[in-house]
This record gives structure tokens, sequence and C-alpha cells, in this order.
């Protein structure tokens, strides 16, 4: 999956979002999403690159936990026929919710 796939499969989901972070001074209300591919997991054969695959990771962020937000990001990727894993913490100094989906494609 390239980056623009991924960017494409972030619009679908119909919230804002951003790559890592946003940009200094641009806010956003809750619900919002970021997304980070923070490293490439490679397979080597014969001295090459046989192989890659990309740890994704997708953020929600919301003040209350919302299941139907939820279901929809889900949805989205089953639809990409993604497999994920997902975690949610309460980020105590923001007052938000982070629901994690992990992924590898």
């Amino acid at each position: 999956m390239t980056f623009e796939e991924i960017n494409k499969m972030m619009q679908e989901m119909g919230m804002p979002y951003a790559y890592h972070h946003f940009a200094e001074g641009e806010n956003h209300e809750p619900p919002f999403m970021l997304f980070n591919v923070p490293e490439d997991n490679n397979f080597s054969a014969d001295n090459e690159v046989y192989f890659s695959t990309k740890q994704i990771e997708i953020c929600l962020y919301t003040a209350i936990r919302n299941p139907d937000i939820e279901h929809e990001i889900e949805q989205i990727l089953r639809h990409h026929e993604i497999f994920y894993t997902k975690n949610c913490t309460w980020i105590r100094s923001e007052q938000l919710y982070e629901v994690q989906y992990d992924m590898e494609v």
C-alpha cells in the first residue's frame, strides 16, 4: 500500500486527519485522526529486499468514546482487506480518548 493509497483511505473516513501531526496552530475539534508509518519491515533474500511491508498506525481522537465512528473506521479497513489490532487509551492531559489501530500492509 502506497502513501497515496493510505491517504485516500483516510479521506474515506470522513473527518479531519493529518500524517503524524497537524501543522502548528492548526487546531481541530474532536473527532479527528492522525496516521503514521513508523517503519518498513523488509524480508531479504539473496542480499536484496525480497518482500517489504509497512507498519501503519491510525489514531482516532474523541472527547467521548464513540462506537459508531469506530465501527465506520473498521468497516473501511475491512473493505480494504486490512487486518488490524485495536486498543483504547484515555489521555488525561488532553481529555481525549485515543483509539489506535495498528496494521501491517
